[in-house]
């Protein structure tokens, strides 16, 4: 018996075993750079993402490591999904397990930057490859991570749309973290600017390619439009 093939209408093919291996790959090298890039960001000074400048707050007034605030306020956000009836993936639970852990792992090894140029590079790297990170695990499509899950329960009970829920969210998160000593700075605007062109980039680059099969059917109708568009 042949093995079970994922084939799409314009005649390519990939084996199922071989598309789960790549996604799985996709989700965990995904997850392991955002904790990696998160804590460049960290190390630059400059500026966090929204949610880290609420978990460094939270991390300097309990003594706890960034990343052990992030696993627990991740899966304290999985018990605010119960109301909002959404349903949590493997990348969802995935999420809160690995981000942190990879994030304290970086952090233990990558010393703190010295110098302005250092700092920027640090900066920029952080930035870039949280957006390719971002974009290999969505590209896997095993779920979403507790906060984007929470912004899209909330537009899906309010009807307000996600535009509107991430930026109160956020503001709102930033704030708090700002208020309980998390760093914010030019890193902060420069993600928020640059994170959505560069997740939207590498989704392109990340998406799942099947391998070409042969076929005699040479153009039985016109090619399907792209998911992913700029």
């Amino acid at each position: 018996m042949s093995k079970a093939t994922v084939t799409t209408p314009g005649g390519y093919s990939m084996s199922a075993p071989g598309r789960l291996a790549r996604r799985l790959l996709q989700l965990y090298a995904g997850l392991a750079l955002y904790g990696a890039s998160s804590a460049l960001l960290v190390r630059s000074g400059l500026g966090l993402e929204p949610w880290n400048v609420l978990h460094q707050g939270l991390a300097a007034r309990t003594g706890l490591s960034m990343g052990v605030v992030l696993t627990l306020l991740g899966a304290a956000l999985l018990l605010l999904w119960i109301p909002l009836r959404q349903r949590p993936g493997l990348g969802t639970v995935s999420n809160v397990l690995v981000i942190g852990f990879a994030m304290d792992a970086t952090l233990s090894v990558l010393p703190p930057a010295h110098g302005l140029a250092a700092r920027i590079a640090l900066m920029v790297a952080g930035i870039v490859l949280n957006g390719a990170a971002t974009g290999l695990y969505i590209a896997a499509d095993f779920g979403p991570g507790p906060r984007d899950g929470l912004m899209t329960g909330l537009h899906r009970r309010t009807g307000r749309s996600i535009r509107l829920i991430r930026t109160c969210v956020e503001v709102t998160v930033v704030a708090t973290g700002f208020a309980l000593g998390g760093t914010v700075g030019v890193g902060t605007v420069l993600y928020a600017l640059a994170i959505g062109p560069l997740a939207q980039f590498f989704l392109r680059v990340f998406a799942l390619r099947p391998v070409p099969v042969p076929s005699r059917v040479v153009a039985a109708h016109a090619p399907e439009r792209a998911i992913l568009r700029r």
